[in-house]
């Protein structure tokens, strides 16, 4: 498919705009428990990242630990390369591909090794995100909060989360008040009528710590379809609170607050058989769409044995409603709920030298669905779910090993047993080589089980859970006393009962079923991630993937996926310029420009991306910043007939106390 060069933009750059009207009434900061912004902006390689999401016990693992393959986006890499939109920093981590339809605000998914989206559990400060609904989480509804990481484990955990896990986990952090303490402002403007901001106050004492945030993203937005002219606007609004209360040395409480708020305009397909546009993104005036959701979580945990045995009591809720709009009003909608209840209890033995922790894990889960499109049947369901979890874990050294095993019971679908085994050895040589090979499920979701849109989608109850297996094998190798590290890793998973969407006759009306081919995956991730100098910070990954059913290429899969990021300090650390490449590589999609609504394949080409951004500290405390996106002016799609923005610019100021 050729790219298109009759776009229409009109970026310009408005003045910066402060958004003090953000902060949230604060509490009184804390003392100051915790390190320093000079301390804890000291080098750290992505080696020597701790990451929680990989094991159920809660207790904190080095990467370099770990058999699975494993990225941290520090909140320095966040801040860094000035990110506002989350799916955008996750463009840097291997073996993830990024697809949004449309401008910010568009439906985002996240695709793992050649996963769908919806085989990628995403947590938010443990919270399962996913929309229960959909059964996928919507990465367009995802601003970046101050002062936070995103951990993406890859691979199947399924034995550790259950359904959804087939890709990996991408689990986003808030951090808490003890981690980064203080008062932070945030405000700026720029190309397409942007206009953003963020606050976070944060502080710890003896005993309790606290973090409350607040973000804001606004934008006119651009065209979104090849020749149109209608800008696609869009408000994001993201709040959260996470509290930890420790009366003593063997019991803490944490709670976890989160609201999400999106209102983005979206473009319609052109139906018309009979215009030359059909099966085309057209400028549809007044089409859009509402998302919103509530999050949160108790957790209280008491620890015995002098902090050898933990014990959790974990509650969490997630509440989604989507609605989409057109001139005539409510267009269809959806609610979703997602209720869970976990335990775990883990006990540590060992000493220094050689160290056991046993992990057992109860999780109780209930998910109700309903379609509340003017539409189609608006009937509610529930789904049911009992998971139990043993998880073993050892430390010996340079050596460590795993294995965790679930069996779930389910009142809708077969009931499952998932494993996984991995390990990892490092050698005198500052090498280290891991493996692991693990199962996954994925039960189907509401929609797929009753959706009804329009008349041309309808469910189909029958449908069965995916499955998938798969291995890999990764080297990795550390120069200069760990300031620079190298490391590949092979992947190869296979897919079974992968559900797609077909068009039987005669009326070839699109229904989901399960497909009786294998959709196979395989393919190479490298990273390098550097700190030689401590004014100098590098990251680069590429990821090389072929993902293919039944010897078919997957849609929005590209074959090559390569990202670099360098961020330069003066040595008075003032100063900071960060460089980012992006690239992704020809990807193959459906487009629906066929009078008989069949689905027929066609190639969009390759594209870099090239953002520049720098910021500067005035007076202590108190910096301005600026970004360019695409500064090359690249013309791309990565979804087809979607079009995308050409260069922009943006300005603000940020202050922290």
């Amino acid at each position: 498919m050729r790219k298109f060069t009759s776009r229409k933009y009109r970026p310009y750059i408005s003045g910066s705009a402060a958004l003090a009207a953000l902060a949230l009434a604060a509490f009184p900061q804390a003392g100051h428990a915790a390190e320093s912004d000079d301390e804890a902006s000291g080098a750290q390689d992505e080696a020597a990242a701790i990451v929680v999401t990989a094991s159920r016990s809660g207790d904190g693992v080095r990467a370099d630990q770990l058999g699975a393959s494993v990225t941290v986006l520090d909140s320095e890499a966040l801040e860094q390369r000035q990110t506002r939109v989350v799916s955008d920093i996750l463009r840097d981590v291997p073996g993830v591909a990024i697809s949004r339809t449309g401008a910010i605000g568009g439906q985002t998914a996240a695709r793992l090794r050649g996963s769908e989206g919806n085989h990628v559990l995403v947590l938010i400060d443990g919270i399962e995100a996913a929309d229960p609904y959909m059964g996928e989480y919507d990465f367009g509804t995802l601003i970046s909060d101050p002062a936070a990481k995103i951990e993406v484990l890859r691979g199947q955990q399924g034995s550790l989360y259950g359904s959804d896990a087939i890709g990996g986990v991408i689990h986003y952090i808030t951090l808490s008040g003890r981690e980064a303490p203080g008062i932070s402002i945030r405000g700026e403007g720029g190309s397409f009528g942007t206009v953003g901001g963020a606050v976070r106050v944060a502080g710890a004492s003896s005993d309790f710590d606290y973090a409350v945030s607040s973000s804001l993203h606004h934008t006119s937005g651009y065209p979104t379809a090849r020749d149109g002219v209608r800008d696609l606007a869009s408000t994001s609004l993201g709040a959260s609170a996470k509290l930890n209360w420790t009366p003593s040395d063997n019991f803490k409480l944490t709670g976890v607050l989160r609201y999400s708020w999106t209102d983005a305009d979206t473009n319609d397909t052109e139906n018309d058989s009979t215009k030359p546009d059909f099966g085309h993104i057209v400028d549809s005036p007044g089409v859009h769409y509402v998302n919103e959701a509530f999050y949160g979580l108790l957790a209280a945990e008491l620890t015995a044995l002098d902090g050898r045995w933990t014990n959790t009591l974990t509650g969490q809720f997630s509440d989604t409603q989507r609605k989409g709009f057109n001139l005539d009003g409510l267009n269809y909608g959806d609610k979703g709920q997602r209720y869970k209840g976990s335990f775990v209890s883990s006990l540590r033995l060992g000493n220094d030298a050689i160290s056991h922790r046993l992990t057992a894990a109860v999780d109780v889960e209930r998910e109700e669905f309903q379609n509340t499109s003017p539409y189609a049947f608006n009937g509610r369901r529930h789904t049911d779910n009992v998971g139990l979890v043993g998880q073993y874990e050892l430390y010996a050294g340079n050596f460590s090993a795993g294995v965790s095993v679930r069996h779930d019971d389910n009142n809708r679908f077969d009931n499952a047993t998932t494993w996984r085994v991995q390990g990892s050895y490092r050698l005198p040589t500052d090498t280290r080589i891991r493996a692991a090979y693990g199962t996954g499920v994925k039960n189907p979701g509401y929609f797929e089980l009753y959706g009804y849109m329009d008349g041309r989608y309808i469910g189909n109850p029958n449908l069965k859970p995916e499955k998938s297996e798969g291995w890999e094998a990764g080297l990795e190798q550390s120069f200069m006393d760990g300031k620079v590290t190298l490391g590949a890793t092979y992947f190869d998973s296979v897919l079974t009962d992968e559900i797609y969407t077909t068009y039987p006759a005669p009326d070839y009306v699109a229904t989901p079923s399960n497909r009786v081919t294998k959709s196979k995956q395989n393919g190479v991730e490298l990273f390098l991630a550097a700190r030689p100098v401590p004014q100098l910070r590098l990251d680069a990954s590429y990821t090389y993937l072929n993902a293919k059913e039944d010897g078919v290429v997957e849609v929005r899969r590209p074959g090559d996926i390569a990202s670099f990021n360098a961020t330069w300090f003066s040595k008075d650390e003032k100063f900071s310029a960060t460089l980012t490449v992006r690239y992704n590589g020809r990807t193959d999609d459906v487009a629906y420009t066929d009078p008989s609504w069949v689905p027929v394949r066609v190639s969009m080409d390759p594209f870099t991306l090239v953002n520049l951004n720098a910021q500067y500290e005035v007076i202590k405390g108190l910096s301005v910043f600026g970004r360019v996106e695409n500064l090359l002016n690249e013309d791309y799609e990565e979804v087809f007939s979607f079009a995308t923005p050409g260069t922009s610019a943006y300005a603000g100021i940020s202050a922290r106390f």
